[in-house]
Formats: structure tokens, C-alpha cells, sequence
């Protein structure tokens, strides 16, 4: 049985508040508010994406091909044209121990500031793991933060009244008790997810107002050109292993 966050066009009714719809536009991308009488834009959209959990949803298979994401694109694909995106944030942490994948993360921020995406970083923490099978202890990284900054940047953007919905872009569960709070708190919030591909979330699903799949339609229609222009007359371009 296709569920509704499977489907490319669905209609929420929520008793006694007001209706959600995703929106039927070519490619059936899109969600947003009913537009009032007044002809007033739909909604304030935040965007909350957890970087590194898309990013693992890309770096195996055909879809490493998408790393180059611009976000902006992505997040208009999820709004009507009236609709106002009033941020987009982007959380994530630099691998400091690898400073080729560092290189090239730092060319992708740069992308992204260039784009008006606000940066958050967090960062890598070592710890100690088990080995099932031959029972040593070994060390790792673990990234941290990401999901605390979530929580603070949902919480400030209800606070100061800086969107109407909130758009997660992630398939983390640990993001649930501060969906939930910021959602008790502020009850005229609504926050809708969009799940990476590959990721299922089914507590984050159960959790938010809406929730739909990222498909390879929207990673296709969401990517930098080879060569970003910085302004100034400085540019960068997609890393090699990108490509």
C-alpha cells in the first residue's frame, strides 16, 4: 500500500485549523498554505537541513553524482512561487582529520553562502568503539552538535516569529523531542519534513504536520553549475571526485 508521504499529491485536513496541500505542479514537487482572500503570500518556509545525513544518503552508488547541491533550488521546489522562503539553514561539521575532504567541503560552503544559505557548523568528536567480532577497542568520529543546532534554530525562528513552517531535510530520529517541543510550544508552528533518499524516519514522520520522500527528480533539478560565480569576479567549480 503507497503511503501518503509516497505520493506526489496529498491533501491534509487538519480538524478546526487550516488546510494543507501539497501543491499539483509539474513533477508533483511542492507544498505550501491555501493563499487567503487577500491574495497575500501562502507562507513564511524555514529550511532546517541536516547536511550530513543527505550527504550519506549520496555518497554510495549513482547518486554521488548529486553532491553539488544547491540547496536554494532544492528548497523552491517545495514551495509555490508566492510562497516566501524566509531562511534556509544549512548544519554541518568538518571531518578535520582529513583535510582533503575539509578542501572540499569548504568549496561547498562556499557555494552555499553564496546562495544567501546561512552555515552552522558543529563538529567531530572521538569515541570509543567495540569491535563485535574481535572484541578490541577502536577509535572513531563521531559528529556532534547537529542536532542540538537544529533545535536551537527551530526554537529562535518561532521565538522571533521568522516562519510560519518549518522544513526539516532529514531522516535523523534523534531531531524528534525537539519537534516535539518546538511544536507544544508553538502550536500556530506547523513543521513538515522532507526525508533524504535511502532514509526511511518513521518517528520523524509520526512526529510533524507533513512529511514527503526526496526522489532523484528533485537532486537532478537542484544542482550548481559546474562553475559557481562568487561575484567579485572570483569562482569556484565542483570538485573532481564529484563529478
Amino acid at each position: 500500500m503507497t503511503q501518503p508521504w509516497e505520493q506526489d499529491y496529498i491533501i491534509i485536513i487538519i480538524p478546526g485549523r487550516t488546510r494543507f496541500f501539497q501543491a499539483p505542479i509539474p513533477g508533483g514537487m511542492g507544498f505550501f498554505l491555501a493563499q487567503d482572500s487577500r491574495g497575500r503570500p501562502m507562507a513564511r518556509i524555514g529550511f532546517f537541513i541536516d547536511g550530513f545525513n543527505v550527504y550519506h544518503s549520496l555518497i554510495d552508488g549513482r547518486l554521488s553524482k548529486y553532491k553539488w547541491l544547491d540547496y536554494s533550488k532544492l528548497a523552491s521546489l517545495f514551495v509555490r512561487s508566492s510562497d516566501e522562503i524566509s531562511e534556509i539553514f544549512y548544519f554541518t561539521a568538518y571531518t578535520t582529520w582529513d583535510q582533503a575532504k575539509v578542501a572540499r567541503h569548504k568549496l561547498y560552503v562556499q557555494a552555499l553562502r553564496s546562495k544567501g544559505i546561512k552555515v552552522v557548523l558543529g563538529e567531530f568528536k572521538r569515541k570509543d568503539k567495540k569491535c563485535r567480532k574481535c572484541k578490541q577497542i577502536y577509535q572513531t568520529f563521531e559528529e556532534k552538535k547537529s542536532d542540538v543546532n537544529i533545535a536551537i534554530k527551530l526554537f529562535e525562528g518561532a521565538i522571533k516569529d521568522l516562519y510560519d513552517i518549518a522544513v526539516i531535510i532529514s531522516g535523523d530520529s534523534d531531531l524528534t523531542p525537539a519537534i516535539d517541543a518546538v511544536k507544544t510550544t508553538f502550536p500556530d508552528k506547523q513543521v513538515y519534513l522532507v526525508v533524504p533518499v535511502g532514509r526511511r524516519a518513521e518517528s520523524l514522520k509520526t512526529t510533524v504536520d507533513f512529511a514527503m520522500k526526496m526522489k532523484e527528480k528533485h537532486l537532478r533539478s537542484s544542482q550548481f553549475p559546474d562553475t559557481v560565480d562568487l561575484g567579485g569576479g572570483k569562482t569556484i567549480s565542483k570538485p573532481a571526485s564529484w563529478k
